[in-house]
């Protein structure tokens, strides 16, 4: 039978997933939220013209 609680103890993350951590959280992402406001200024802007 596996004990968890040793193999828990013995458990070393990959290095890679410390990079790609890093990588991921030092950039600057856009996101749907980033998307959908900049849609919404330009549809706003648009309609302000047809008037």
């Amino acid at each position: 039978m596996i004990n968890f609680e040793e193999e828990l103890k013995n458990f070393q993350p990959s290095y890679e997933i410390h990079e790609v951590e890093d990588s991921i959280y030092n950039r600057d992402l856009t996101d749907l939220t980033d998307i959908m406001q900049e849609m919404m200024k330009e549809a706003k802007i648009n309609s302000n013209h047809l008037r």
